[in-house]
């Protein structure tokens, strides 16, 4: 005697690393808003946006801000350290030359 499986109704299963890898390669968006009213007074309002994709997916939607934040990116904290030092020997650079301008007017008189 046979014994067969009784058919299945549902949607197929997946299990967690399936849905995960869908997840990451297609993105997923959730968002949300948070309003505090008082007596028809808007109080705040908190706007919640969250995007779950892999760093290529995440790209090709033309988002990549962690690149360009010191915070989260060496070479970002590396470019802004070397700014940072460019403009301090502009600065120094237009004190020197300054004083420089300032003796010479300054040894003329004398």
């Amino acid at each position: 005697m046979l014994c067969t499986p009784p058919p299945t109704t549902g949607p197929p299963t997946s299990d967690l690393a399936e849905i995960l890898e869908r997840v990451l390669d297609k993105g997923i968006v959730i968002a949300g808003d948070i309003k505090i009213d008082l007596l028809d007074i808007e109080l705040l309002t908190i706007r919640l946006r969250l995007f779950v994709a892999s760093v290529d997916t995440a790209r090709k939607a033309g988002i990549d801000w962690w690149e360009t934040d010191p915070a989260l990116s060496s070479r970002a904290r590396r470019d802004a350290l070397a700014e940072e030092n460019a403009r301090l020997r502009e600065q120094l650079e237009s004190y020197e030359s300054a004083e420089l301008t300032g003796a010479a007017r300054g040894g003329e008189g004398a």
